[in-house]
């Protein structure tokens, strides 16, 4: 089994029970948050501050779901392996999505109600 505790980019979609719209609703195209999805974006923003080991990459939140890049940076007992300047090979650079490429391509533009 694959131990999610090691550093890396991690794909996450987080989907509502029963897919009720529980975070906003689409008009004309545009993702609308309520004050459900407000908080759910606010609580992902501040997850670095809770877990130091952590940084975030692209984020959505949809009427039912959200998706998120998770990159864990400080994994185990040796946070020190991913220096800043790349030493083991990897870049810290957070992952950027190629949005054309379907795989978290929306068809909506993200706007607070």
């Amino acid at each position: 089994m694959y131990d999610y505790s090691q550093a890396g980019a991690y794909f996450v979609t987080i989907c509502v029970q029963m897919q009720q719209c529980l975070f906003g609703s689409v008009v004309k195209e545009e993702m609308r948050l309520n004050d459900a999805g407000n908080l759910v974006r606010a609580i992902w923003q501040a997850l670095p501050t809770r877990f130091p080991s952590i940084e975030l990459d692209q984020f959505v939140v949809m009427p039912n779901h959200i998706h998120g890049i998770i990159l864990i940076v400080g994994a185990g007992a040796c946070p020190a392996q991913f220096g800043h300047n790349g030493s083991n090979g990897r870049s810290k650079q957070p992952l950027r999505w190629e949005m054309s490429s379907g795989l978290m391509r929306s068809p909506y533009r993200l706007q607070s109600a």
